[in-house]
């Protein structure tokens, strides 16, 4: 028997262990927000490609394996961190090639027969009005497609920051103080929830990063103020079943107390 055929043997009979730990396990969580990094490491260091694109293009389809993995055990909202509003930042040539994948990403996604089978909401978060017109038009297609659809919900955000997030919420508060509509005194915690990029949205439950690296990285920062946070070493791309079920797995043994 081959080392291949013995591994794949191995491999599959510990995520049937895992498949029934997280069964057995308890409460599953009901949003997950994954922070998708390592597609230029992947690149570089497992496919050789210096300029990351192909890592990149590993990353976009590992997205759709995840959102089934999810539907399949029972997890409804999933948010993915795409492109923040630092990643601007990057070489003209990266986020040009990056902005064109998100066009394509979206359009894709809403035609997709797992999305369109399971009911999937495909929607965008972020500061918008600054990405380029194709993409813009990708996130519109995608959500004449999907925009009907309240069974899942995958959101991507894009063009996003936490901190940005916030001040433009507190923004469109004070804008309502200073046209009388609201008072000071009615601001509170909900209503800062309400004027946020995913109002409508539940908190996460579980926020998860690939790559090892062990930061937030401006991402949801309002919403996870009582998620369970998982680092895992593996790259995005590499992102395997075993990874999320271990994650779920170890979610299930925390205990909160939410400061009782």
């Amino acid at each position: 028997m081959s080392p291949g055929v013995v591994e794949k043997k191995v491999y599959s009979a510990y995520e049937r262990k895992l498949m029934k730990e997280v069964a057995k396990g308890g409460k599953m969580p009901k949003h997950i927000a994954i922070i998708m990094d390592g597609n230029r490491r992947y690149a570089t260091e497992i496919l050789g490609d210096t300029e990351g694109q192909e890592g990149h293009l590993a990353g976009k389809a590992k997205l759709l394996e995840v959102a089934e993995w999810c539907i399949n055990i029972g997890i409804p909202y999933i948010t993915v961190y795409a492109f923040s509003t630092e990643n601007f930042n990057r070489t003209d040539k990266e986020v040009e090639f990056l902005m064109d994948l998100a066009a394509e990403s979206f359009r894709e996604m809403a035609d997709n027969e797992l999305v369109q089978k399971n009911k999937i909401r495909i929607q965008a978060l972020g500061n918008l009005e600054i990405l380029p017109d194709n993409v813009r038009e990708a996130i519109e297609y995608a959500r004449e497609r999907t925009g009907q659809f309240t069974e899942h919900v995958m959101s991507v955000c894009i063009a996003y920051g936490g901190r940005q997030e916030i001040v433009e919420a507190t923004r469109r508060i004070a804008c309502r103080v200073r046209d009388g509509e609201i008072s000071p005194e009615d601001i509170n915690e909900e209503m800062v929830t309400d004027h946020l990029y995913s109002s409508g949205l539940p908190d996460p439950d579980l926020v998860l990063r690939t790559s090892g690296e062990v930061r937030i990285s401006n991402f949801l920062l309002w919403q996870l103020a009582y998620s369970e946070l998982y680092f895992s070493d593996v790259y995005w791309p590499g992102f395997r079943y075993i990874d999320l079920l271990r994650a779920i797995r170890t979610y299930q043994q925390r205990v909160r107390r939410y400061g009782a």
